[in-house]
């Protein structure tokens, strides 16, 4: 028998923050807030009146204005600096709120460029949006207003009864998140757009925020909690009671992080909510945070007028027998884990991203992107990048794909550019890996504009698949992932929609239509294999393996046959599949813990075998194993690569004598293009066996199977286009009739029925005519190549 799945727990390695704080405080008054014009440069506005401007590679402090005293600063949010890799003109400034109802765009320099008249009372938050087309503030007075860049009331889109202490945009700038007392709400710009609006805390919410990347919004409130949700208000996580108000909130820029802040507390969250670290530096309430644009750095600003500095350190990663932590800011250690080897790798720059996978460790800081082998950590393949920070790192065996704010880019490990694909309306900023997958030949990329849609590009050129099309789906799709094994032409892509439906199609279709297969239902999370087409997943409790999914293609009735499940309810709530490596799947759990699970590695071996078409290795495994899943998954990669022999004992081994009696049928046929066309089919695919019978001058057969199936117009229709048969058709038409004691009603047979006689011993030997010619044209294949041309 297979062996079963055994999981082996552990506590994820704790990413921390490494926190810096100045022994005296540059400002003398509280903090209000902070925000970052580069990643080493931090602007810091405070009820002293002063806007200081902190440098952190001089760790230079200096005071670029000193604001009037009737200015006291709430929120600042400087202009976006570029929208889709290209700068703006405005980048140099940033909007200021602050508690005389006004808010100011100040330049780089301190200068008040414009004050505009905004609210009555405070103006407690202000936000651009991500194109900077629009400015939005919230007040005192609880109204909502939006602005031009130049500072025009465009509208005002919410009047509340309360305070709205907090305001962000939505991932497409199409929606607002407010707070209203313990209410969240959500407003659409359109006008008749429903409104969508929950109680969310049991206290005045103080802070939210919401992220591009994964499109889920954070909330904390003077009921200590913090939460987590989804886009339809759905909770996701909520913290337990802290000891004081959460005074602040922020996601890191891709959304794999976020950062809550509290008296004397600074907490770092993964995005399904569960706590890496926790900080308690003396710093007084912490009113305001913002990531720095490449996600390194976080900066606070505390009520005892101090800034906090953050950032991240010891976060892992981990592939096969190496263990790589990020020890500094520009410091990796490598451990191999089988001879406890320590290796330390030292960037120039701040490391921002990292990818371990397929024998390589890819390592983007803020200008290069270093390459090295597992097999050598001493000299690295080194490139520049451009201005734009990576965002995202997807490795294949072959090559690698980086994500930044201006594009798409497939490097081989070479360091050579492969390709940069596009489409009309990409969005790169908001590309995570759930959206966009690679494999050796292909990438996919969902739509952000049309969730329905996955754009299939080549990734060698960069250019649109077959016909250019997308892969269109019926409902929003969730998550996609490209299988990584065998050639391109059979390379799959599987999809979690909105339903949480698994569907798995072929990515090459050659001009038909993606025809697609639902694999599995309630699904939450999925991962390929590395070195085999095995497809895991969680499936509602059950942990699943489809050790060969592509069987829906070739005979559906096996894919129930070739899936492994067991218990996943140790997965817990939310799970998320990392990898499935060799026979290992990582998982993490809603607790932020590690799962092991081993998976059997019998069916690694056999997709092995049967790629290289060692079918009687293949048989022998079967034979040890004696495991009617590795039998199915036989029967059905043997079909596909037409090894009828293999086929036929596999299928005798799961009990499906009717499959091996047609599979011998098939073996018996004269012609190949025979034996083609019943083998496709065997796998349901009806008009391509015709069209091979066809073009193979094969007519009689053609009508044949239309006979088989019942697809009584379809023969006749081919009958009398081809003149020939017509009498045939009519002849089984009438017995079938018979049988069920049925009167002809179909029309056109009542036309033909008129003219043609039936006689089923003209037919018989006309039959036996049409075989022996073709018995004739496979043994003569000069015969059978002049039909092919004509």
């Amino acid at each position: 028998m297979i062996p079963g799945i055994a999981s082996r727990s552990r506590r994820n390695s704790k990413m921390r923050y490494k926190t810096s704080l100045l022994k005296e405080p540059k400002h003398t008054e509280l903090v209000s807030c902070v925000g970052w014009t580069t990643a080493d440069e931090l602007y810091s506005c405070s009820e002293d009146h002063q806007i200081l401007k902190w440098n952190l590679l001089t760790n230079e402090t200096v005071v670029v204005v000193k604001l009037q005293d009737d200015i006291y600063p709430i929120d600042l949010h400087w202009f976006p600096k570029t929208v889709g890799g290209k700068k703006q003109s405005m980048a140099e400034i940033f909007a200021l709120t602050s508690t005389d109802g006004k808010f100011h765009f100040v330049s780089k320099t301190g200068r008040i460029e414009k004050s505009v008249e905004a609210h009555k009372g405070a103006v407690l938050a202000g936000r651009w949006n991500y194109d900077g087309t629009a400015l939005i503030t919230a007040g005192e007075d609880g109204q909502i207003k939006i602005w031009s860049k130049s500072g025009m009331l465009r509208s005002t889109l919410a009047q509340q009864g309360s305070p709205v202490y907090s305001v962000a945009w939505g991932p497409d700038s199409d929606k607002i998140l407010y707070t209203c007392g313990r209410q969240l709400i959500i407003k659409p710009l359109q006008p008749s757009a429903k409104v969508l609006q929950w109680k969310a805390h049991d206290g005045i919410i103080l802070k939210v925020d919401w992220n591009s990347m994964n499109d889920l919004i954070l909330s904390g409130g003077e009921d200590c909690k913090y939460k987590v949700w989804d886009s339809f208000g759905r909770l996701l996580y909520c913290s337990s009671s802290n000891d004081y108000p959460i005074t602040s909130v922020a996601w890191a820029p891709d959304g794999e992080v976020f950062a809550v802040g509290s008296f004397n507390t600074l907490r770092l969250c993964d995005k399904t909510g569960w706590s890496y670290a926790l900080e308690k530096p003396n710093t007084g309430s912490v009113f305001s945070m913002a990531w720095s644009a490449d996600g390194t750095q976080l900066a606070g600003a505390c009520g005892n007028g101090q800034v906090i500095f953050a950032h991240i350190v010891e976060q892992r990663w981990e592939w096969k027998n190496f263990e790589i932590t990020l020890t500094k800011r520009r410091a990796m250690q490598v451990r191999n884990v089988l001879n406890d080897a320590v290796d330390i790798l030292e960037f120039r720059d701040r490391v921002i991203k990292a990818s371990l996978a397929h024998g390589h460790l890819v390592v983007a800081t803020s200008l290069q992107c270093s390459v090295y082998s597992t097999k050598n950590w001493n000299t690295p393949l080194i490139f520049d990048l451009k201005e734009s920070t990576v965002s995202l790192i997807l490795q294949t065996e072959r090559h690698f794909l980086l994500v930044d704010g201006a594009g798409i880019y497939v490097y081989s490990y070479e360091g050579r550019m492969v390709s940069t694909p596009k489409f009309p309306g990409m969005r790169t900023d908001i590309l995570n890996a759930q959206c966009i997958s690679l494999s050796n030949d292909t990438i996919a990329i969902r739509d952000k504009t049309d969730e329905k849609v996955v754009y299939l590009f080549d990734a060698q050129l960069g250019k649109a698949i077959g016909d250019g099309k997308p892969l269109t789906h019926k409902m929003e799709v969730m998550e996609i992932a490209l299988d990584q094994c065998g050639p391109s032409s059979n390379r799959k892509i599987a999809l979690i929609d909105k339903n949480r439906d698994l569907y798995l199609t072929s990515v090459r279709s050659l001009g038909r239509g993606h025809s697609m297969h639902k694999i599995g239902t309630m699904v939450l999370t999925m991962a390929w294999n590395d070195s085999a087409n095995i497809l895991c997943g969680i499936q509602d409790t059950q942990f699943a393996v489809w050790y060969y999914p592509s069987a829906v293609f070739v005979d559906k009735d096996l894919l129930p046959k070739t899936l492994f499940t067991k218990d996943g309810s140790e997965f817990s709530r939310t799970p998320h599949i990392l990898n499935y490596v060799g026979s290992q799947v990582s998982v993490r759990k809603a607790d932020g813990s590690l799962v092991y699970s081993s998976v059997s590695p019998y069916p690694t071996l056999l997709h092995e075998y049967t790629n290289t078409a060692r079918w009687e290795d293949a048989l022998r495994l079967c034979r040890f194993a004696k495991d009617q899943t590795l039998w199915a998954c036989l029967a059905g990669m043997a079909m596909a690569n037409r090894e009828l022999t293999t086929a036929e004992i596999s299928y005798a081994a799961i009990g499906e004598v009717d499959k091996v009696q047609y599979i011998n049928f098939i073996k018996d046929l004269p012609s190949k293009e025979s034996s083609l066309a019943h083998m496709l089919l065997f796998s349901g695919h009806v008009q391509e066996a015709e069209a091979t019978l066809l073009q193979a001058g094969l007519v009689y057969q053609a009508i044949q199977i239309h006979i088989n199936l019942y697809n009584w117009d379809r023969a006749l229709e081919l009958a009398v286009k081809h003149k020939t048969h017509v009498d045939t058709v009519l002849a089984h038409r009438q017995k079938f009739l018979k049988e069920f004691g049925k009167n002809e009603s179909n029309k056109r047979f009542l036309q033909y029925s008129e003219g043609v006689e039936v006689d089923w011993e003209k037919i018989q030997a006309k039959i036996d005519m049409e075989l022996a010619k073709e018995r004739e044209r496979a043994a003569n294949p000069s015969i059978r190549s002049s039909i092919a041309r004509r």
